[in-house]
């Protein structure tokens, strides 16, 4: 039976957890309580995964800071796929993603199973422009 779930640091924590379908999954109820575990000091992004086919995954992310959903986590997909290429032998992997595009990740496992030149490609959109207030903005200073 392959593991139930798997942490990684890819600039950020990474919780995956694999369930049997992410569409049945109230995530709100789920993942909050994964995201503040005491064991992940600082707290984790927590993604639920449902294999449908080798190579093949539904994939929904709770993000923290956002505090919630989100349609996608470039990093959440990352450690997905890793952590699914180890437990599942495939090393190409179509995520599925709750905005509805599909984000394929591939990447080599060396012998102790260490990522290695991992590739995330998906679509690129520009959803907007934001205007922060500029006592908001950090200053550099040179």
């Amino acid at each position: 039976m392959a593991q139930p779930a798997g942490f990684g640091w890819i600039g950020n924590p990474q919780l995956v957890v694999r369930v049997p379908t992410v569409a049945a999954l109230d995530l709100a109820v789920f993942a909050p309580p994964l995201r503040h575990h005491a064991a992940i000091t600082g707290g984790t992004n927590v993604s639920v995964v449902e294999v449908l086919a080798p190579g093949e995954a539904r994939i929904r992310s709770w993000e923290r800071g956002v505090e919630g959903e989100t349609l996608c986590c470039g990093t959440g997909c990352a450690v997905a796929a890793a952590w699914l290429a180890q437990t599942e032998g495939t090393s190409a992997w179509r995520l599925h993603t709750a905005g509805g595009d599909v984000v394929t990740v591939t990447l080599e496992l060396d012998a102790k199973g260490a990522w290695r030149e991992l590739w995330l490609t998906g679509p690129v959109r520009n959803l907007g422009v934001v205007h922060p207030d500029p006592s908001q903005l950090l200053r550099l200073r040179a």
